[in-house]
């Protein structure tokens, strides 16, 4: 629906616009642009910068948390395997918490600490196993928290911009049939401005939309991939406890 409003509004506009442009009528500059535009384009416009701004910003910042989340779990992974294959808990720890970017690092953490504070009596119940099983499941849901903080501004940024842009549609024509009135005249000098103001700020709206939506799916899928990595982390360690609580009996 929102595609056939924008496509229905470019088959107006676009022709006429590009008859203004032959005619010598509109400079497409951006400077000039701005000229022409009314206030209410410029608000638009000022808006989805704005937006645009946002979304770039929670881009990178995504970007940088889980390349540092990758590499770190890369090395990390091995290096507390390792470890507590030889029953080095605490060593797994201090592992762990030299990694603090890494998402599965966080998860083990808050699983090793509860194992440990269990670890001082000789026997090692069901309930501790338990209890460091939910330690675990909590950790899990913080950092998933984590990972998708800022993603929910992408999926609003990339559903509502072409909304803005197409509310500068409607004020460019409004501009449009404004400045027709007040010249009495339906050339294309008199609507110039108006007709560039609603291309523009359409233009701009599909602009800001496109990489937010396309980020957004890509982020998701990647937190996805990390929610697998950290269930099966954390399956992998509550495995070793009830071999741990078995080998203590």
């Amino acid at each position: 629906m929102l595609f056939e409003t924008f496509a229905a509004k470019a088959s107006v506009l676009i022709p006429a616009t590009l008859a203004m442009f032959q005619e010598g009528e509109v400079a497409w500059d951006p400077v000039s642009i701005a000229k022409q535009m009314g206030w209410g384009g410029r608000i638009v416009t000022g808006i989805l910068f704005v937006m645009s701004a946002w979304s770039i910003g929670v881009m990178i910042d995504r970007y940088i948390a889980f390349s540092a989340a990758r590499k770190q779990s890369r090395s990390f992974a091995p290096a507390v395997a390792g470890a507590l294959r030889d029953g080095k808990i605490e060593e797994a720890i201090r592992i762990a918490e030299r990694n603090k970017k890494s998402h599965l690092a966080k998860v083990v953490t808050a699983g090793l600490q509860e194992f440990r504070a269990h670890t001082d009596s000789n026997e090692i119940s069901g309930e501790q196993v338990e209890a460091s099983k939910r330690a675990l499941e909590r950790a899990e849901a913080i950092v998933h928290a984590e990972l998708k903080r800022g993603l929910s501004s992408l999926a609003t940024i990339g559903s509502t911009a072409p909304f803005v842009g197409l509310l500068g549609t409607v004020v460019g024509i409004l501009t449009a049939f404004q400045k027709i009135s007040q010249t009495k005249t339906a050339g294309l000098a008199s609507v110039a401005g108006g007709i560039s103001e609603a291309l523009v700020t359409t233009a701009v709206g599909l602009f800001v939309a496109i990489p937010a939506v396309m980020m957004f799916n890509y982020f998701t899928g990647k937190v996805e991939a990390f929610d697998v990595e950290m269930d099966n982390s954390s399956s992998e360690l509550v495995d070793y406890f009830i071999k741990r609580s078995g080998r203590s009996k």
